[in-house]
């Protein structure tokens, strides 16, 4: 079973990590391959939009399509560059795209069944590329919808290290995150499901953002930062925007269907483990 990735970012590198041994081929895209010696031993294309016909025959020839690209204004890029070699013959798709389309729900539970209803540009663009993936593979995508992605070198406990962590509070505020472990355990399970669908890939227990960092201190041993009001922290434009919305976000379709039991149900859970790799140490 061939691979080819678009997108080669985090949480797609980490799960070439754990599972490209399960693939005949694995290959995917960066935008400079030159600028990527954290890929080497993988068969990586150079792609920012126009494909080279060595990049449109890897995707043509592609078993399984995983994509984690992020569309613009103009719709999705992959799309565009990969129309006809994608409208060609059938493969798997997996698509990656963002929690971030539900919107606020001032911190209520949504599913899969609750509407899109974001009112930021880039959500709504999320989810005309969903669309657009299934459409093009006949139904046959699996849209996985991220929470917060943490890991390895991304975490609380990495930025209380580094002294670039802050508790932000905004009351009432919940936000929702997922493990790179289980994101590739959920992208693995995605791939031999038959049919389309969409499925919420997140953790057990949202929680204010406030809270996980004052665990990974607690972990640490260290004085967490002080809390800082929202309303008047100083914050680019775009990290505000994420506390524009907020909603605790259901699991439940993604263990019910796709059979996944997660490794780190919690963020207790992920940094207990992160901690004990040696991370913030």
């Amino acid at each position: 079973m061939r691979l080819f990735i678009l997108g080669l970012g985090y949480s797609v590198r980490h799960f070439v990590h754990r599972f490209g041994g399960s693939f005949s081929h694995v290959a995917g895209t960066v935008r400079d391959p030159a600028k990527r010696d954290d890929l080497a031993g993988l068969e990586v294309h150079g792609f920012s939009g126009s494909p080279s016909r060595e990049t449109a025959e890897r995707v043509r020839n592609a078993d399984v399509l995983l994509v984690s690209i992020p569309p613009g204004p103009a719709g999705d890029p992959a799309i565009a560059a990969f129309g006809d070699v994608l409208a060609a013959g059938r493969r798997k798709i997996v698509y990656l795209s963002t929690i971030g389309v539900y919107g606020d729900h001032c911190g209520g539970w949504v599913d899969e069944t609750t509407p899109p209803q974001s009112t930021l540009d880039r959500a709504r663009m999320r989810v005309a590329a969903e669309q657009a993936w299934m459409d093009i593979a006949h139904g046959d995508a699996a849209i996985l919808r991220l929470a917060g992605i943490y890991g390895p070198g991304r975490n609380a406990l990495a930025t209380l290290r580094a002294g670039t962590a802050r508790r932000i509070v905004k009351p009432g505020q919940i936000f929702n995150r997922i493990h790179v472990d289980d994101i590739a355990s959920a992208i693995m399970a995605a791939i031999p499901h038959q049919g389309g669908g969409t499925w919420n890939v997140c953790d057990d227990e949202p929680t204010p953002p406030q809270d996980v960092i004052a665990y990974a201190a607690q972990l640490m041993g260290v004085a967490p930062p002080p809390e800082e009001d929202f309303a008047t922290a100083e914050m680019s434009a775009m990290a505000r925007s994420f506390y524009a919305s907020s909603a605790r976000v259901s699991n439940a379709k993604l263990k019910h269907e796709l059979g996944i039991a997660l490794v780190h149900p919690t963020y207790r859970h992920g940094l207990d483990a992160l901690w004990r790799a040696g991370e913030g140490q």
